[in-house]
């Protein structure tokens, strides 16, 4: 008969545990002073030598600092030593952020009633959204303040993303990771043929930056399978799914139902298209409107995954730009619907068949067993980046909470090795499926197709654990789930977020002294200075070029130290974008200026020759 022992904490490690616990909930603020000696010891029930270990043992673990004389101080939470704190609370329930996320939405939803619209008199000749203003229940702030994700800018997303961009739609998420060809330009509003190879995304993020400079964008280049953190979706007021392919549909369906996200889909094939909304908890999702034809389908093309995936970037679909407005209108419209809190008609479909002109619209069932079926509960928010963080890190934690025999879930296949049937060759390769080629399965020997082993979850027997969670296909700002047969917990990279969500692309402006604001790629003169406006914001690392009149040479300038540009005299300085208070120009500089990058909030120092 096997025992298994007994697992018992000390007095002095439960209390150290249940101060680490209030600093991960916030009862403790980081970064502040902890209550006096005899406070703590009143309300943990420990004596002063029991507490002063307990405080020793945290020090220890980098979660708090002694200062002489003055008393103990929380440290911020960070990537360093959030392992150890996880560790020490030791699985303590946190409180619950949100005590009905866990319960399904059933009925409609009662729509709150909006006070009567102030009445405002619109300058039509300098307010560029004034019209709107005269519509009863158009609210600018709103529309203003909405985040919206753009899935896919295609034939679809072109004009669903012009169509954001003109009603005023403050932030814009575009994501896709196909490239502009010319047989894009019969259907793409916003493409151009000097765009030939360019990213859409980043093309569509532009020019939608173009129709209403007023309007804030972040563009990525990837599948949204496999490159879009969960963090992303959650932080969405409304998503719109411009795709051509149900396994792109089915991810995005799962993601926010996950998220407990509505989204808007569109699909068009030559005159026909239809539009629908799934809203979680509220008649069908995209999974239960597929037949169980398109189920085996599914199954059968996964049965190959790297066949699978070449199949969906050769899939090509013939359309045509009159359906693309015609329901990448009706998207938008929805979208705005949702922005607004108005009703929707939830798991239903409009069809439109351009070839008879008739619109009619039918309600699908939904299933009981449906997969898609069930959403995250309360989510962690950990200061650890994808880039950085291990996946042993990420045991660490979800051990932490929920015990030893924790584990980790994979969103995607992770490929361990490809095996040749034929050569009897077997490859080490360890890499997410999206990394794979289709050609890269093949044998190099014999050419065959090779047979790939899969894993989808890390149990702490792997001998990789070192790897980051970036290299075996995990997104920045991804929601990673954990379980233990029991219970799942489910953990956020925010560590992430500034430079995953920032809508700032296309945007940096500068401001010289007492100048007005100069937008990028002006030409600054000598004895200027310069002035980035909200420092914090700017993230890209890009280059200040400086272009000398008579020898027309330019110097590259990055952004690398505090050290000032040093400019040649008779020089003119073009901004091509910067970091305040880091630059460094390369080459010499005989008689030089120097030009100061200054906070905003700083007052500029004098330019010295």
């Amino acid at each position: 008969m096997k025992i298994q022992k007994i697992s018992q904490k000390s007095l002095v490690k439960t209390a150290a545990g249940r101060l680490v616990v209030s600093l991960l909930d916030g009862t403790l603020p980081q970064g502040a002073q902890l209550p006096p000696e005899r406070e703590l010891m009143s309300q943990l029930g420990i004596s002063r030598a029991t507490l002063r270990e307990a405080l020793k043992m945290m020090e220890e673990s980098r979660l708090v600092e002694s200062r002489p004389h003055v008393g103990w101080f929380a440290r911020t939470i960070e990537e360093s030593n959030i392992m150890q704190a996880k560790e020490l609370a030791g699985g303590a329930e946190m409180k619950a952020s949100n005590p009905a996320a866990s319960e399904p939405l059933t009925g409609p939803r009662r729509i709150p009633v909006s006070p009567e619209k102030p009445i405002h008199i619109p300058n039509l000749q300098k307010d560029r959204l004034g019209t709107f203003e005269f519509i009863s229940w158009w609210e600018r702030e709103k529309v203003k303040n909405a985040k919206v994700l753009v899935i896919g800018a295609g034939a679809l997303g072109n004009e669903v993303i012009k169509n954001l961009a003109l009603m005023g739609v403050g932030n814009l998420f575009i994501i896709d990771f196909d490239k502009i060809e010319a047989a894009n330009l019969s259907r793409s509003v916003l493409f151009r043929e000097t765009d030939n190879n360019r990213s859409k995304a980043e093309v569509a993020a532009a020019r939608a930056k173009s129709v209403n400079p007023d309007v804030h964008v972040q563009y990525l280049n990837a599948d949204v399978t496999t490159g879009l953190g969960l963090g992303i979706i959650r932080r969405m007021d409304v998503i719109i799914g411009c795709l051509d392919n149900r396994e792109a549909r089915l991810a995005v369906n799962r993601f926010c139902y996950w998220m407990n996200k509505s989204w808007v889909d569109g699909a068009i094939q030559e005159l026909l298209g239809l539009m629908r909304v799934f809203v979680p908890g509220e008649g069908a999702c995209y999974e239960c409107t597929l037949t169980e034809a398109a189920l085996r389908d599914l199954s059968l093309r996964y049965s190959c995954q790297l066949l699978a995936r070449q199949n969906i970037l050769l899939g090509k679909v013939p359309t045509t730009p009159t359906i693309a407005s015609i329901i990448g209108g009706m998207q938008s419209q929805e979208g705005l619907k949702l922005i607004h809190s108005m009703p929707v008609e939830p798991g239903k479909v409009t069809h439109f068949n351009g070839l008879t002109n008739h619109m009619h619209t039918t309600a699908y069932v939904p299933r009981e067993d449906c997969e898609s079926h069930w959403t995250y509960g309360d989510i962690t928010e950990l200061p650890a980046r994808a880039e950085r963080a291990t996946l042993h890190d990420l045991l660490r934690i979800a051990r932490a909470d929920l015990g030893e025999s924790a584990f980790i879930e994979l969103d995607q296949e992770l490929v361990t090795s490809l095996e040749c049937p034929k050569c009897q060759t077997k490859e080490d390769v360890l890499k997410p499926l999206s990394d794979i080629t289709f050609e890269a399965g093949h044998c190099p020997t014999c050419g065959t197709l090779r047979e790939a082993s899969f894993t989808h979850t890390i149990t702490g027997e792997e001998n990789f654990l070192h790897r980051t969670l970036a290299s075996v296909g995990i997104p920045a700002l991804h929601i990673i789930r954990a379980q233990n047969g029991l219970e799942y917990r489910f953990y956020e990279l925010t560590g992430d977020l500034p430079e995953a969500l920032h809508f700032r692309h296309f945007m940096q402006t500068i401001k010289l002294s007492g100048a007005d604001p100069l937008k990028i790629g002006g030409r600054v003169k000598l004895k200027d200075e310069i002035r980035i406006m909200d420092p914090a914001s700017v993230t890209v690392r890009d280059r200040i070029r400086i272009k000398a009149d008579a020898a027309k040479e330019v110097v590259s300038v990055r952004a690398a130290t505090s050290e000032p540009v040093h400019i040649r005299k008779q020089s003119l300085v073009k901004l091509a974008d910067a970091q305040p208070g880091k630059t460094q120009a390369k080459g010499d500089g005989h008689s030089s200026i120097k030009v100061v990058l200054a906070k905003a909030d700083e007052a500029p120092k004098p330019a010295k020759e």
